[in-house]
């Protein structure tokens, strides 16, 4: 099992088993040690692995800190646990205390659930107050997990962390000002593009108009490119698929010259495949076409229905119940398919 599989695993497991975790003790026994141990790192040696490791703060003596990742003798990553359930954002002045009389080089802060990296990238020796990397271990993106790599035993080097720990945290940091400017925009936010398009002054009243018209119209420019982006992947998946169509469509007519296989249906075939592969190989996904309706199918078995589609007169998408009857769904447009994405992902995921 490569590190992704084996993290994304962890990320499930911990969504299963949290409500079953009832103490911080347990909390580190279920998530925190198998995530350590995810990173390469033996957690029973304790060359490597140091539980309630000693930091003497001033005059306080004996202080300890949950665990110290070793390397080449000295504490290079210290980690402070918390019960899953807490609030984080109250317990990182801990983990800054421990930091500052250590020779470590980075701190996390977990509580098993979320993780919090941090460094000393603005002043040395002294932990920053923003961690450089911060994810949901049951919700982490692909992109996070090629930054957590960074630190497993095998590939972990000071250097190229740190090198890249800056980039990472002023990043996720202007991420996070996007995010808050693209849903409730600021009046510096909104003048910025006010003055560009409003021929004179912009008083408090156009600000306030210009307010809702940015929000309006970022909203309508995100949805726009989305559309533009699945448009061109669903032309690109077409064109690439489009010899394997018209050869199924040859087959289809050698059995019965009364089926045809159309291009609303082609499109149809593309949106649900485009939302299955999310999880499901693309090599996976087939279709039958018969003379009433058009099915999509995994592993070219019947006995693997996702849905049928029914693109006459009137279009309508289908799922064969639990009872075994055929709950049909009214479609507007074959796009009202991605209203049923949620469904046709949990059906293909119940063949795995």
């Amino acid at each position: 099992m490569d590190f992704k599989d084996e993290i994304k695993q962890l990320g499930e497991r911990i969504s299963k088993l949290k409500m079953q975790i009832q103490t911080e003790e347990a909390t580190k026994n279920a998530f925190v040690m198998p995530f350590i141990k995810a990173l390469g790192y033996d957690v029973f040696n304790p060359i490597e692995v140091v539980p309630e490791f000693i930091s003497d703060i001033g005059i306080k003596k004996g202080e300890k800190i949950d665990y110290a990742i070793f390397k080449d003798d000295k504490p290079t990553i210290l980690i402070e646990c918390k019960h899953w359930e807490q609030n984080l954002n109250i317990h990182d002045g801990q983990l800054l205390r421990y930091f500052h009389v250590s020779k470590a080089k980075f701190g996390l802060l977990t509580n098993g659930i979320e993780y919090r990296f941090y460094s000393d990238l603005v002043d040395p020796n002294k932990m920053d107050e923003k961690p450089f990397l911060e994810f949901k271990i049951a919700d982490i993106k692909d992109n996070q997990i090629e930054e957590l790599k960074k630190f497993h035993k095998s590939y972990f080097d000071i250097d190229s962390i740190v090198n890249t720990a800056s980039e990472l945290k002023y990043t996720n940091e202007l991420k996070q000002i996007l995010h808050k400017e693209l849903n409730t925009p600021s009046s510096e936010f909104v003048k910025f593009f006010a003055k560009q398009v409003y021929p004179s002054v912009v008083t408090q009243k156009v600000l306030e108009l210009f307010t809702d018209l940015t929000k309006k119209s970022i909203q309508q420019y995100i949805s726009d490119l989305y559309t533009e982006r699945l448009k061109n992947a669903l032309t690109k998946e077409n064109e690439i698929n489009k010899e394997k169509a018209n050869e199924t469509e040859v087959l289809i007519e050698e059995v019965d010259h009364r089926i045809e296989t159309t291009q609303e249906e082609m499109e149809a075939f593309m949106i649900v495949k485009t939302i299955l592969r999310q999880k499901i190989a693309i090599d996976r996904i087939y279709y039958r076409d018969a003379q009433s309706y058009f099915t999509v199918i995994l592993d070219d078995s019947n006995r693997k229905l996702i849905c049928r589609l029914y693109l006459d007169k009137k279009r309508y998408i289908s799922f064969i119940g639990n009872d075994k009857k055929e709950n049909k769904n009214e479609l507007n447009t074959i796009d009202d398919i991605f209203k049923y994405s949620d469904e046709l992902l949990r059906i293909a995921e119940s063949y795995k």
